[in-house]
C-alpha cells in the first residue's frame, strides 16, 4: 500500500538554502518562538553560513526542495566546555507536529554523540512552548532551571527553560 507520509530530507545548510532559511525565520509563527529578530535579510543568514568551523553543524529539513526546518548544533570552543554543545531549531508552522523536529533532532544528536563525542547537549526553550518541550523530553532532555524574564516576545518579558541531555560515556572494553 502506498504511503502518504511526505518525504523529508535532511541536508547540511548551504548557499542554496539561504532564501528558504530567510523565509522560515521571517515567518511570525517561528520568529515568536526563537531569538531571531523579525525581517532578517538573506545577508544575515549568508554571514552565518560563511565561517568554516567543524564545531558548528547547521542542517535543514526539506520537502520537495523547500526549507521546512532548521537545526544548529555548536560545540563549545572553550577547552573545559568542549564536552558540551548547544542546540537551536525552528520548524515551519504548517509542519509542526509532523515529525520534522524529531528528524532534525535525531540527526543532530547522532552527530553530537557519534561524531563530536559530546557528553552534554544544552538548549533553552520558552517555558510556554509545550510542544517543543515535549519533543525535547522525548529525546532525553531534562529541565535544569528556569530563566525568568529571559527575552522580550510580543512586547513582554517571558520565561524560558534551560534543558540538557547528558549521554553516558561508554566504557572501554
Amino acid at each position: 500500500m502506498p504511503t502518504t507520509d511526505p518525504i523529508i530530507t535532511i541536508q547540511r545548510f548551504s548557499e542554496s538554502h539561504i532564501d528558504g532559511i530567510t523565509a522560515l525565520y521571517n515567518d511570525s509563527v517561528i520568529t515568536r518562538q526563537v531569538l531571531q529578530m523579525p525581517f532578517q535579510s538573506a545577508e544575515v543568514w549568508r554571514k552565518r553560513l560563511a565561517p568554516d568551523n567543524e564545531r558548528v553543524v547547521q542542517l535543514v529539513a526539506l520537502h520537495q526542495g523547500t526549507v521546512i526546518g532548521n537545526i544548529g548544533l555548536e560545540q563549545f570552543s572553550r577547552i573545559r566546555r568542549s564536552h558540551a554543545g548547544n542546540l537551536g531549531m525552528g520548524v515551519a508552522g504548517e509542519w509542526q507536529g509532523k515529525g520534522v523536529g524529531s528528524k532534525l533532532l535525531a540527526t543532530a544528536l547522532d552527530i553530537a554523540d557519534n561524531w563530536m563525542n559530546l557528553r552534554r547537549v544544552e538548549l533553552s526553550v520558552y517555558a510556554d512552548n509545550e510542544a517543543a518541550i515535549a519533543l525535547y523530553r522525548k529525546f532525553g532532555f531534562e529541565d535544569e532551571g528556569l530563566f525568568r524574564d529571559y527575552a522580550v516576545r510580543d512586547g513582554v518579558l517571558v520565561d524560558a527553560l534551560s534543558m540538557a541531555r547528558l549521554r553516558s560515556t561508554p566504557k572501554a572494553g
